[in-house]
């Protein structure tokens, strides 16, 4: 997993990036208020970790992009050669 991220601070515009492994998907459910559940995705790399939490809409928005997409990711063979 790579993040790209920038932030505006008082020297400008920083950008950060930093990659990692998937650890744990984490479902946060609130019984009482049902909109307000999201998903936590924590990574972490070597010198960085996080979480990424992403709302059930936001959730919405990849699934209804990739879905028709899916198809492309199947059926592919990764090559590796010794030099």
């Amino acid at each position: 997993m790579k993040i790209k991220t920038k932030k505006q601070n008082a020297d400008g515009l920083v950008r950060l990036e930093t990659s990692g492994e998937l650890k744990e998907v984490l479902i946060n459910e609130d019984f009482l208020h049902p909109n307000d559940a999201s998903v936590a995705l924590c990574f972490k790399g070597k010198d960085s970790s996080g979480i990424i939490e992403l709302t059930t809409k936001e959730l919405e928005i990849i699934n209804k992009e990739i879905a028709p997409k899916l198809h492309l990711l199947k059926n592919i063979k990764i090559l590796k050669f010794e030099k």
